[in-house]
């Protein structure tokens, strides 16, 4: 699909089911979790992947890259990896006897950043900056990074020896934490079809969009009309996480923003110009716990964050949000 023209909600949740579609062919996992990188591309975000390796990150990353027609690069992040290894670094022109600029593995549409917290926090913190800038700067130079810019960073949620957690403050960043998983038994099953009848380990898929389009994608959620009742319920729901005795730092004024812009896409998703309760609820788990710090006695008798998440969604009053008109 080739269109510089603006997507309506409608139109664009049509364009996302295709790319969904897409990216399923080609990877094997959960519908639920495709929709939640589109919910963070769509958010103008960015995803955080916790999950053990072997569940197909790399390749969903790629495909979805791929998916949407755009430039696909990843990074390995490693204890011994330094910012300029990401970002890129100026190089020394012996036959103009100046120095040029030589872009990192950063500058790329969608950048998969692999085992974040593999590196050290100021290797962390040169990615992170630019996710939230939308450039980076080398010896005083700013440099602009590609449009549109999307990182998917993965962590491995198991071997803790040798990594540097994101803090807090960082995870902050990302509009959505997720999880892939491990797929069911039909699911394992045909990938164990694909290498029994020799057919590619990395099977591929057609761009279903281009740049252009992802642009007009990201634009849509901007004409989602959001009732004032639902307004009023996403912020109570933020504040209810910083008045519930097992966390100690509740949701932050940004992070009742993100799942204001994550509720909107998901919307979008759905192909809808309005958001219901349903569409909020939806992404409050993946938008919220994240976030979270909870208290040592939480902690230590085993509260999980996604407990929490889950009893302010049961708590906070749902309003009554009639649909718009159509058209609406």
């Amino acid at each position: 699909m080739d269109t510089d023209d603006a997507l309506t909600p409608e139109a664009a949740g049509a364009v996302c089911a295709d790319i969904v579609s897409a990216v399923g062919e080609a990877v094997v996992g959960e519908e639920t979790f495709f929709e939640r990188l589109l919910v963070a591309l769509l958010a103008r975000g960015h995803v955080l992947v916790e999950d053990v390796p072997g569940t197909g990150k790399t390749l969903t990353a790629r495909t979805l890259a791929t998916a949407l027609g755009l430039e696909f690069s990843r990074v390995q992040f490693t204890p011994d990896l330094l910012p300029s290894d990401v970002t890129g670094t100026n190089v020394f022109d012996e036959r103009d006897r100046t120095f040029e600029f030589s872009p990192g593995p950063i500058f790329a549409n969608v950048v998969l950043a692999d085992e974040i917290n593999r590196a050290p926090p100021k290797t962390q913190a040169a990615l992170l900056e630019a996710m939230e800038e939308g450039q980076v700067t080398v010896d005083g130079d700013t440099h602009a990074l590609p449009t549109p810019f999307f990182v998917v960073a993965t962590q491995n949620p198991v071997e803790q020896e040798g990594t540097f957690p994101l803090p807090e403050a960082q995870l902050d960043r990302f509009v959505v934490k997720t999880a892939m998983g491990y797929p069911d038994q039909a699911g394992e099953e045909a990938l164990l079809r694909r290498r029994a009848g020799r057919l590619e380990r990395s099977p591929t898929v057609e761009p279903v969009v281009d740049a252009a389009t992802v642009e007009a994608l990201r634009a849509a959620p901007e004409d989602v009309r959001v009732e004032p009742d639902l307004l009023t319920y996403v912020v109570e729901l933020g504040r209810a996480t910083r008045e519930d005795a097992r966390v100690e730092v509740g949701v932050s004024p940004r992070g009742i923003q993100r799942l204001f812009e994550a509720a909107r896409a998901q919307a979008v998703l759905e192909g809808r110009g309005f958001v219901t309760p349903d569409d909020v609820a939806a992404v409050v788990p993946p938008v919220f716990a994240h976030r979270l710090v909870l208290t040592a006695d939480a902690t230590v008798s085993g509260v999980g964050k996604p407990a929490v998440v889950a009893d302010v969604l049961d708590d906070v009053p749902v309003p009554t949000v009639e649909s718009p008109a159509t058209g609406g």
